[in-house]
C-alpha cells in the first residue's frame, strides 16, 4: 500500500472470522450435540412412540434446549425422520456391495451379509433402532412405508437380479422372489432374535469375531439355498425334456 492509498476497510468475513482451531472445535461440538440429541430421541421414541414423546422430554434427556432441536432438525417430525433413517441407513445404499455383474455368487452373498450385519457392531444402538422399527410398524407415521418403497424394494430387486444371474434365468418368477426373501430372512433373524440368542447362547454375539463367524455361516447357508433351487430347476428341466419324446410318440400314435 502506498502513502496515498487509504487503508483497506475490513470485510464482514474478516471481522467475524475465528481462528481455525476454534472453528474446528465448534464444528466438533456441533456434531457431538446433534448426535447426543439423536440418541436421546431414539431412546424415547423407541420406548414411547412418536405421538407420546414430546420435544421438551427429548431436550431434557439430552441436556439441551428446545432451540437446539429446532436448529439441527427443524421440528419434531424432522428429528423423528433423522432418528429413523440415519443410524442404520437405507437398504438401497448397500446395493453396489453385492449387485455387480462380475461377482461370483459367494462374493455377492459376502457383500450382502457384511453390509446387512454391520450395524450389529453398534451394540445397544441397533437394538434401539430395531425396537423403533417395530413401533413404527405398530404406530405408523408413514416412514416405514416410505422405507419399503424407496429402500427395501430396490434392495430386494437387486438381490433378485443377482439370483437370476447365477441361476441362469432372465426373468424372475415367484420361486426366485421366495428365495430372495428367505436369504434376507437369514440376516433379519439376527436383529429380531438377538435377545433370545443372547439368553440361550450369549457367546454367539459376544465379540467382533463372533459376528464375523455369523457372516461366514450365513453365506454358506445362502449358497446351499441357491444350490437347492438350482437343482430343483434342473430337475424340472430334465423332466420337461423327457416328456417331449413321449408327447411326440403319443401324437404320432393318435394320428
Amino acid at each position: 500500500m502506498t502513502p496515498d492509498q487509504p487503508p483497506t476497510a475490513p470485510t464482514a468475513a474478516s471481522r467475524f472470522a475465528k481462528p481455525e482451531s476454534e472453528s474446528r472445535k465448534q464444528r466438533s461440538d456441533g456434531v457431538h450435540a446433534r448426535a447426543h440429541l439423536l440418541l436421546a430421541a431414539l431412546r424415547l421414541f423407541s420406548e414411547k412412540g412418536y405421538a407420546k414423546t414430546s420435544i421438551r422430554e427429548i431436550a431434557h434427556a439430552a441436556g439441551a434446549n428446545v432451540a437446539a432441536i429446532s436448529y439441527y432438525f427443524g421440528d419434531k417430525a424432522g428429528l423423528y425422520r433423522a432418528v429413523f433413517t440415519e443410524p442404520l441407513g437405507s437398504a438401497r445404499d448397500d446395493i453396489a456391495l453385492y449387485n455387480q455383474p462380475h461377482f461370483t455368487l459367494r462374493q455377492s452373498l459376502e457383500g450382502f451379509f457384511s453390509s446387512f450385519l454391520e450395524p450389529l457392531r453398534q451394540g445397544e444402538l441397533v437394538q434401539l433402532c430395531t425396537k423403533l422399527h417395530f413401533r413404527e410398524m405398530l404406530e405408523p407415521t408413514g416412514l416405514w412405508a416410505e422405507e419399503i418403497d424407496q429402500g427395501i424394494k430396490p434392495a430386494h430387486t437387486a438381490l433378485v437380479l443377482v439370483l437370476c444371474r447365477h441361476l441362469g434365468i432372465t426373468k424372475a418368477d415367484d420361486e426366485v422372489h421366495r428365495l430372495a426373501f428367505s436369504i434376507t430372512g437369514l440376516a433379519l433373524q439376527m436383529f429380531l432374535s438377538r435377545e433370545v440368542v443372547e439368553a440361550i447362547r450369549p457367546q454367539l454375539f459376544g465379540t467382533s469375531e463372533a459376528l464375523e463367524r455369523w457372516a461366514v455361516s450365513l453365506v454358506a447357508y445362502a449358497e446351499a439355498m441357491v444350490g437347492v433351487e438350482m437343482t430343483r430347476r434342473l430337475s424340472l428341466s430334465d423332466h420337461s425334456a423327457a416328456d417331449v419324446p413321449r408327447r411326440n410318440i403319443a401324437h404320432h400314435e393318435k394320428n
